[in-house]
């Protein structure tokens, strides 16, 4: 995934539990999700319907 370009949420303002998302094309296509304190190491890849999922089974740590 070394032509994704990756992005974090404004809402981070640079704290140190953030990830970062980007939308992967090409060879490996879908969502991709990685740790923003390794941007070397794994990442996960989601189709749309697996990050919408994803995201609402993560929302639910925060409430």
């Amino acid at each position: 995934m070394t032509d994704a370009v990756w992005w974090k949420s404004s809402f981070s303002d640079g704290g140190q539990q953030c990830v970062e998302v980007a939308d992967v094309r090409g060879t490996h296509r879908g969502i991709a999700v990685r740790d923003s304190k390794h941007p070397a190491g794994p990442a996960l890849l989601f189709d749309a319907d697996q990050f919408t999922r994803f995201t609402q089974f993560a929302a639910g740590f925060g409430a």
